[in-house]
Formats: C-alpha cells, sequence, structure tokens
C-alpha cells in the first residue's frame, strides 16, 4: 500500500495522542510532511543494532528513504559514510530525523531550520525543547518533536513515496 489521499486516519490520530506536544501538526500534514520526506539526515544514527536510533533509520531505509547517518564516533553505518555533523551533509535533504536528547536537541533543530532547504526537522520520541520548536514554528519552520517517525509511517501505510512521483517503497 502505497501512502496517498486515503490513509487510516484514526491511526495516526492515535499515535499523536501518545506525543506530549499539542502543537505539533495533524494528520494531514504529517501525511504530507512524510510523503515528501525522501532523503532524511538522521542525527544520532546509533552503530548498535538494538537501539531505536538504529532499528527506525534502518526501517526507514528499507521502505525507501535515503538515509545520511550522522555520528561523530562511527566511520559507517547502514553500508554509507557517516557524517560527522550535521554541517558535514553538504546535499540537500527534506527532513532531519534527532534521536539525541532532549538537552541536545534544540541546538540541532535550530542548524537543522536554518539549512537552505528548510528540510522539516523531528524529533524522536521523548525528545523535545519546547523552546527551539516554539522558536522554529513561529518563524515559519516545520517540526515535530516527542514523536516516533516510526509508529507515524506504519499508521500512514508503510510505505514512503514522494509527491513526484521520484521515490517508490
Amino acid at each position: 500500500m502505497q501512502i496517498d489521499d486515503e490513509y487510516d486516519r484514526p491511526a495516526v490520530e492515535a499515535v499523536l495522542a501518545e506525543s506530549s506536544d499539542p502543537d505539533n501538526p495533524g494528520p494531514d500534514e504529517l501525511h504530507d510532511w512524510v510523503r515528501e520526506s525522501f532523503r532524511i539526515a538522521v542525527v544520532g544514527l546509533s552503530r548498535d543494532p538494538s537501539k531505536a536510533a538504529r532499528r527506525v533509520p534502518s526501517y526507514l531505509a528499507a521502505k525507501g528513504a535515503e538515509v545520511i547517518p550522522v555520528n561523530p564516533n562511527a566511520d559507517r553505518i547502514l553500508g554509507k559514510p557517516a557524517r560527522k555533523a550535521l554541517a558535514d551533509v553538504t546535499e540537500p535533504v527534506d527532513m532531519v530525523l534527532v534521536f539525541r536528547p532532549s538537552g541536545e536537541a534544540g541546538a540541532v533543530l535550530r542548524e537543522a531550520v536554518a539549512r537552505p532547504e528548510d528540510p522539516i526537522a523531528w524529533l524522536q520520541e521523548g525528545i523535545r525543547d519546547d523552546e527551539a520548536a516554539r522558536e522554529a514554528r513561529d518563524a515559519g519552520h516545520r517540526v515535530v518533536q516527542d514523536l516516533c517517525i516510526y509508529k507515524v509511517h506504519r499508521a500512514l501505510g508503510d510505505t514512503l513515496r514522494r509527491a513526484d512521483g521520484k521515490a517508490a517503497g
């Protein structure tokens, strides 16, 4: 099943209800944002296959996303060269997915929304920085926090596809 205009809205609403951030976008926006996200820089992608910070990006890669690992302590992850910092990602990205502690997340979020391509900044489940998120949202940037992209993706139908048809899972 591909993500398109029909999806299980109650399933997405149930996932959204698990987040502690009432200012996250609604189901339709999440649908569009995930649908538009093909190249994803993952800040904090783990070398440890047992951690969510490795399992979730692995899942996204298996579903068709181009995952760019960002981890200063790794040379390669998921068969790709790891970048030491988000600033080392020179190609445009659709999303910056953050797996860093909440105390570090604000700096990464601010760096993400300052990128010229204005990617979606997504702080994974359990990760929040309300001040940085508010600043970014007030400036018109797309921000999600304390929400699991894996759960959202599954609720949307389990397949990535760009709106322009460039990628299919």
